[in-house]
């Protein structure tokens, strides 16, 4: 379930990302949205089920 939302949240960030590029924000601003994407990517991969019971 947790991995869901966190993917959820990524794709959130991903589309933020887009908007502030089109925007022309800071790179900064830009930098700190893609890097909280890719760590809501890892921890939707990192709570990913496994399979095991």
């Amino acid at each position: 379930m947790i991995s869901v939302v966190l993917f959820a949240l990524a794709g959130i960030l991903i589309g933020g990302v887009i908007q502030l590029v089109k925007s022309d924000a800071t790179k900064f601003s830009i930098g700190i949205t893609a890097v909280l994407a890719l760590l809501a990517t890892a921890g939707g991969f990192a709570w990913w089920p496994s399979g095991e019971a």
